[in-house]
């Protein structure tokens, strides 16, 4: 054994005992007489201590340790005549006998510490050392936590974990694949799955009736914080169970890992219909940790000769409480951070409610005092509240002013971290409607349900068909989503068709799930959670970059191995592929 306890593990109570310790020098320093160095491991750090009257050979040995040395050392547990109680071994040292240096390095790229010198790029190209790092190592033993909570609570209600195949077949619809070449089937490729969507509903065709699976998914599409390439989810699905059941079951599992993992008691779990959410929000993952609820200004401001808001859709407003405050630069400021490319709107108007009573506003020429209180008495504005006021296409307004709710509210503070307000957003819509390729796709996917009231709308008038589908979202993040699936052939076949598959080609595709149906499937639905977006949240984090050990830039690469990269010549020969990609264009 290189070690007999950890450098996390001795107090007091050890002291007089003869230790083996093995880590990683965080720091060494030289006093002359004696040399302090603090030896490192994933459990913690202990100071060791080298006494040149005891042994000057290897108080030597220790002045020449460089940062990062992995070393073993022996010797007796000691009091620390200067404590410190910041360390949970802060209380105790080690008298060094004997030392081995197990490994030397070389000078790391950046600091070892809580707070490093190394910035992004760098630390993903070193990411074995980034690994090193207290906060780093806590994120990935934060995620093993709620793997393994997760694990026990779906064990405990019945759920079996079954593994699905990574080599699957590819659908062009939805997101884009990542496409396999096989060598033994010349000119024909396999996909990584995006979901395990099609094999779960064929477990519960199968008689497994509930199953779950923490587990890879794969998707080649552009990346944000928020956004890997290949990501996990927990996926499950349930077989003779309607919404109700679903939504309940994940209730208590949600509730089961912010109690064990955060210590918090999640209390209500309510409910919201999609129309609801965009009409009130802007989104369909609202942010409900604070109010400024949208409030439709159409009758109050149209038909006044305001050209602005009579040419639009939509007029919209926000209630700013306390915002009457504003400094004309605060809201020029606000009206610029509108106006930018990634928000899109042309412009913002506000309307002050003075403490004196007093209305003022940036449209006074076209709205008296007495248009600006019914405008007050709409928004139900106190004094010292500010109104704004964004008009436009309705989606478009609704998106902007969706945008500029959440900035206002993570500018004013009411985006407290520490409090989870998590809800389910149902009824979406089944379908939605693409004007450029004049067809409908899937809002979800094409295995998901129509609300069973409203199958006869899907030969009269399909846009209006509301999904029995929901969505799980906390504090304005979709942490997962699920919905209720066809279970029968002839559906099946109808949704397919609504989205533009001709039979032959839905054939092609799904006809193993289709043919699956004819012997007895039963109702069934699921749901998968992000497990990665979960694991963030639960660590404070927007970026689930900082849960996963080893995450690809937004580039999509592996800065450390450097991939994806070309294969050689007798690569392509062997699949028999050749590219047309010239990196000299």
């Amino acid at each position: 054994m290189h070690r007999t306890q950890t450098c996390g593990e001795l107090r007091l109570e050890n002291i007089g005992s003869y230790v083996t310790l093995s880590g990683w020098v965080q720091k060494a320093r030289d006093l002359g007489g004696m040399t302090f160095v603090d030896l490192r491991d994933r459990y913690g750090i202990t100071q060791l201590v080298f006494n040149m009257e005891t042994s000057d050979e290897l108080c030597e040995n220790a002045r020449n340790l460089g940062r990062e040395y992995v070393i073993k050392v022996s010797g007796n547990v000691i009091e620390r005549e200067s404590k410190n109680k910041n360390n949970p071994t802060g209380e105790i040292e080690i008298e060094v006998s004997s030392l081995e240096v197990l490994n030397a390095s070389k000078t790391p790229p950046f600091t070892i510490e809580d707070e490093t010198d190394g910035g992004d790029d760098l630390r993903m190209q070193y990411r074995y050392l980034d690994l090193r790092r207290k906060p780093v190592q806590a994120n990935i033993m934060l995620r093993h936590r709620v793997g393994m909570e997760t694990r026990k609570y779906l064990d405990s209600v019945g759920f079996i974990d079954v593994e699905t195949p990574y080599l699957i077949k590819s659908t062009p619809e939805g997101a884009r694949d990542f496409v396999v070449p096989s060598r033994m089937n010349p000119g024909q490729f396999y996909a990584l799955p995006q979901s395990p969507q099609t094999f779960k509903q064929l477990l519960m065709v199968s008689g497994f009736d509930r199953y779950y699976q923490i587990v890879k998914c794969f998707r080649d599409e552009d990346l944000r914080a928020d956004r890997q390439p290949e990501f996990t989810q927990i996926d499950c699905e349930m077989a003779f169970v309607e919404q109700e059941d679903i939504l309940n079951t994940f209730e208590g599992m949600v509730r089961h890992l912010f109690k064990v993992v955060l210590d918090v008691e999640i209390e209500d779990f309510p409910r919201m219909d999609y129309d609801d959410a965009m009409r009130l929000y802007g989104s369909d993952k609202p942010d409900v940790r604070f109010g400024m609820e949208f409030v439709d200004l159409c009758e109050v401001t149209k038909g006044k000769g305001f050209g602005v808001f009579d040419s639009a859709e939509t007029v919209l407003g926000i209630l700013v409480p306390g915002g009457a405050e504003y400094t004309r630069k605060k809201l020029d400021k606000l009206t610029d951070w509108v106006k930018r490319p990634q928000i899109g709107a042309k412009g913002l108007i506000y309307c002050k409610l003075n403490e004196d009573g007093t209305t003022k506003s940036s449209v006074d020429k076209f709205f008296d005092e007495g248009a600006r209180e019914v405008w007050a008495k709409k928004m139900s504005a106190q004094k010292g509240d500010l109104i704004l006021v964004l008009s436009g296409d309705l989606d478009k307004t609704r998106k902007q002013l969706g945008e500029l709710r959440l900035h206002l509210g993570s500018e004013l503070g009411l985006c407290d971290s520490k409090v989870f307000k998590p809800l389910w957003v149902m009824d979406f819509p089944l379908l939605e409607w693409d004007e450029k390729t004049e067809r409908y796709h899937a809002m979800h996917h094409p295995f998901t349900s129509p609300k069973p009231d409203q199958l006869s709308l899907i030969d009269t008038d399909p846009g209006k068909v509301k999904a029995n589908a929901y969505d799980m979202v906390i504090n304005g993040v979709e942490i997962g989503g699920g919905s209720i699936r066809i279970h029968n052939r002839e559906l099946q076949a109808r949704m397919f068709d609504l989205l533009g598959f001709t039979p032959k080609e839905a054939e092609a595709q799904f006809g193993f799930l289709m043919d699956a149906f004819q012997y007895g499937a039963p109702p069934h639905g699921g749901l998968a959670l992000g497990f990665d977006r979960l694991c963030s949240m639960f660590g404070g984090s927007s970026s689930i970059r900082d849960f996963i050990a080893f995450p690809k830039n937004n580039s999509g690469r592996d800065v450390m191995i450097d991939a994806p990269s070309p294969i050689d010549d007798a690569q392509y020969s062997e699949l028999e592929l050749k590219t047309t990609y010239n990196p000299n264009k």
